[in-house]
């Protein structure tokens, strides 16, 4: 009895599992599939939805090569089969093939889109396989077939195919030269409208993003009609993110729409489909008291939208499959704080700046690079705190620094408190200290740039 095992193979992502059988003058058993045990040696955690059986009447039965949208997990319930696999997904190693036997003390990892075959080597066969997708005409469609009888993938047939029984369907596929290569499996990014999203789909290769326009979130339809096909990662920038206008009746009920109901929805089909989902969190979500706030603090939201991000956040890390990314003070594209102070300083203008709320900035060329860093690198799934690195500083501070790169005095800002600033004004409390320690994703190998260095180039840019 061999040990239980998984082995790589020449095409990427196929795997090849020694399974323990154990037999006695009953028969045998083993275990087909043990997700604990299989994943902790490397297998993926596919999550299967449907389990398919084929049964061979004859020895020579030749069944393929198709490419399918979904990963499976091949073996034998009685029998043998010789099985063989081509690469047929786009890039360097399409075309590639691999062959073995596959009798009750082995399985295979078939990743989508690398073609599978397979050839009964005794009567009364049953290849059996998991796969994490349902079948359907319409998956059926996004096959893609290579022939069985192409010499150049050099597949040695054990019964040669003149002899073996096929389909008149697997005798009429392409040759691999005038195969469609299957796409890539692409990244999907909501909230692509906004100064987030919209460097999410420039860092994420072959992203496709997805604009309030054309996905709102408080849409429950909108949500159940999202294209998932194709899709091997989620990456939600998409928030209500009006932090005074939360605070009113209306504002409160489109808050709750978006950042929770909604997203509850997106949760959802993630976990239908068994796509991890990255979330984008918010300091928001804690009272400010403590001078910075580790990924494993408990929410104190003081305000309506940081209640709505906590419920949120409650809501994705209750799906295993999750990245909820931590961050604050955001600066991209468009309409920001360092873009206003920027303007203000041109203009000559002397602003009151708060300076008794403590933090430090995000640039979403940072942000971005550190969620394409998780999906590319897949740490453990959990929160990681995601900011530029340096000191602390009030909005104060970071002002001052704006009016001196742009050639106006320091002295030009004055700094106020919070108080100050919102007398006559009605707005949401906001946490006093919002630093969020980056250790935890600096352990996986990703370092921000420094605040201060970002912010030069931001400001030179403008």
């Amino acid at each position: 009895m061999t040990d239980l095992a998984v082995r790589t193979t020449a095409i990427p992502g196929l795997l090849v599992v020694d399974l323990p059988v154990h037999g006695d003058n009953r028969g045998w058993f083993k275990e087909n599939w043990q997700r604990a045990k299989m994943t902790a040696l490397g297998l993926p955690d596919f999550g299967p939805v449907q389990q398919n059986v084929s049964f061979n009447d004859e020895r020579g039965v030749t069944r393929g090569i198709h490419a399918e949208p979904w990963d499976k997990f091949v073996s034998v319930a009685t029998g043998r089969v010789f099985g063989a696999w081509v690469d047929l997904r786009e890039g360097s190693s399409f075309g590639a093939v691999v062959t073995c036997e596959i009798q009750p003390g082995t399985a295979v990892f078939v990743p989508r889109g690398v073609g599978n075959a397979y050839q009964t080597l005794e009567p009364a066969t049953a290849y059996s396989y998991l796969v994490n997708d349902h079948w359907s005409a319409a998956a059926r469609e996004r096959y893609t077939f290579v022939g069985l009888h192409d010499e150049s993938l050099h597949i040695d047939w054990p019964i040669p195919l003149t002899q073996a029984t096929l389909s008149e369907a697997d005798r009429q596929h392409p040759l691999l030269v005038d195969a469609r290569p299957v796409a890539a499996p692409r990244t999907l990014v909501l909230g692509a409208g906004g100064q987030l999203g919209a460097a999410l789909v420039n860092t994420l290769p072959g992203a496709r993003g997805r604009t309030r326009a054309e996905c709102d979130l408080a849409d429950p339809a909108a949500v159940a009609g999202l294209d998932l096909a194709d899709v091997d990662a989620i990456v939600n920038a998409a928030a209500y993110t009006a932090v005074d206008q939360a605070e009113t009746a209306d504002g409160r009920r489109a808050a709750w729409a978006t950042n929770v109901t909604g997203l509850a929805g997106l949760v959802e089909r993630a976990r239908e489909r068994g796509i991890p989902i990255v979330h984008v969190s918010s300091d928001y979500v804690f009272d400010g008291t403590a001078a910075e706030h580790p990924e494993d603090e408990p929410f104190s939201p003081l305000g309506v939208y940081g209640q709505t991000k906590a419920a949120g956040d409650a809501l994705v890390a209750a799906y295993e499959r999750h990245y909820l990314v931590r961050t604050s003070r955001v600066v991209g594209t468009g309409k920001n704080f360092v873009a206003t102070m920027a303007m203000l300083a041109d203009k000559g203008i002397c602003p009151s700046v708060v300076d008794d709320q403590h933090g430090r900035l995000t640039f979403t060329t940072d942000l971005a690079a550190g969620i394409a860093h998780l999906l590319a690198t897949r740490p453990p799934y959990g929160t990681y705190n995601l900011t530029n690195t340096g000191p602390v500083q009030t909005w104060a501070d970071i002002a001052a620094d704006i009016f001196e790169l742009r050639g106006r005095d320091r002295s030009d800002v004055t700094p106020v408190s919070t108080a100050e600033y919102g007398q006559g004004k009605s707005m949401a409390p906001r946490p006093e200290h919002s630093a969020l320690p980056p250790g935890k994703i600096e352990a996986t190998g990703f370092v921000a740039r420094p605040a201060a260095d970002r912010l030069r180039e931001y400001v030179a840019g403008l």
